[in-house]
């Protein structure tokens, strides 16, 4: 039975990063080609035991080794990066990356043969069937497991903030979404996926995890998709609100957001005489909202993308995303997502690309 344990939450402040991409042709659209990358060709060394498919043949993901913190960040990605594209380029392929890809008719597209998702493709069918998503993963270690799942339930307000910036995927199937992050949308449609229900400590969670494997609605612990989750395998907090991105910059702003705001939390944690009571009481950073409401926050970030707006945690009005990005930098000490807020959308970019220079520019413009 692949379920956790609390033994797992050792060290606090690690990181790591795993990202989503396509394998696309020489004219960027998307092609099966993960046969080859993955089980057929030597990957590089960097890339060794850290590459494996996704659900279609045309989706990779990549992982980062485990990092100190943040510091080692930039280095790491880019060179994971540059890894899998000389992988790629080296067998007649390149690699693109966004939320969804604009030129993916998922009906066209081939299934991964692995019997891991032969079984989703069974048990679940047609919301998995269609789901051509790519995202980013962050994770950062703590180093206790109820203060894991504190954490967690504080990042849940985080999340549609982390999502209307990152929103890049305004295309699915052929058309125009009029969503930001069509993505997010299209990976809700899976069960076990948004923004979770708030846990009490690390037993009420490893008991809902036990629980749905026993009774077969998961195979394993991986398949509790939520935006954000205790990983009870790598000891770490796991953020999986962004859409994946072509620029490496974008990425690791994301990275750096989510490492001060895990660390933060986890301070505030050691800083509490009752942790139970939450930073702003209730239990947990989100004070009087129900998780309706977090959910309507994500549904803001999906629609509009930088143009969201939040219901505030005390409930006490709204917060516009650009507003929330100045509280966060200036409480955090961060700067990238200030950088991610005051340039154009990925959303906005592909809607533009595709008007002023047709779809073969949208393409070449996800390309690494």
């Amino acid at each position: 039975m692949d379920v956790g344990s609390r033994e797992a939450f050792t060290e606090l402040g690690t990181l790591g990063v795993e990202e989503e991409f396509f394998v696309v042709d020489d004219a960027g659209v998307p092609t099966a080609g993960t046969d080859e990358l993955v089980y057929e060709a030597e990957p590089p060394e960097l890339l060794e035991g850290r590459l494996d498919h996704e659900l279609f043949k045309f989706v990779v993901e990549t992982q980062t080794p485990k990092l100190d913190g943040p510091g080692d960040a930039a280095e790491a990605v880019r060179d994971v990066r540059a890894a899998l594209v000389a992988h790629a380029e080296a067998n007649g392929y390149r690699i693109a990356a966004a939320g969804l890809h604009p030129g993916a008719r998922w009906r066209e597209h081939e299934h991964a043969e692995k019997p891991r998702y032969r079984s989703q493709l069974e048990r679940i069918q047609y919301p998995q069937h269609r789901n051509t998503t790519a995202g980013l993963h962050v994770h950062v270690g703590v180093d206790d497991a109820d203060k894991a799942v504190w954490v967690a339930n504080q990042l849940r307000w985080h999340v549609p903030v982390m999502l209307a910036l990152s929103a890049n995927s305004p295309f699915w199937n052929g058309f125009d979404t009029g969503l930001a992050s069509a993505r997010a949308k299209i990976f809700e449609g899976l069960p076990n996926t948004g923004i979770p229900t708030a846990f009490d400590s690390y037993e009420a969670f490893d008991r809902f995890e036990r629980l749905m494997v026993e009774n077969g609605a998961i195979e394993d612990r991986g398949e509790l998709w939520y935006d954000v989750r205790p990983h009870s395998g790598h000891g770490t907090v796991e953020v999986r609100a962004p859409d994946g991105q072509a620029d490496p910059a974008t990425v690791l702003a994301f990275v750096e957001y989510t490492h001060a705001l895990v660390v933060d939390y986890a301070e505030r944690y050691e800083d509490a005489a009752d942790p139970a009571a939450g930073v702003f009481g209730g239990g947990d950073a989100t004070g009087p909202l129900r998780r309706e409401v977090l959910d309507e926050n994500k549904w803001r970030a999906m629609r509009r993308g930088h143009d969201a707006s939040f219901v505030l945690r005390d409930a006490a009005g709204e917060v516009s995303l650009g507003e929330a990005v100045d509280r966060e930098c200036e409480r955090l000490g961060v700067s990238g997502i200030r950088d991610v807020y005051d340039a154009e959308s990925g959303a906005a970019a592909q809607r533009r690309r595709l008007d002023e220079d047709g779809e073969r520019a949208l393409y070449e413009s996800l390309v690494l």
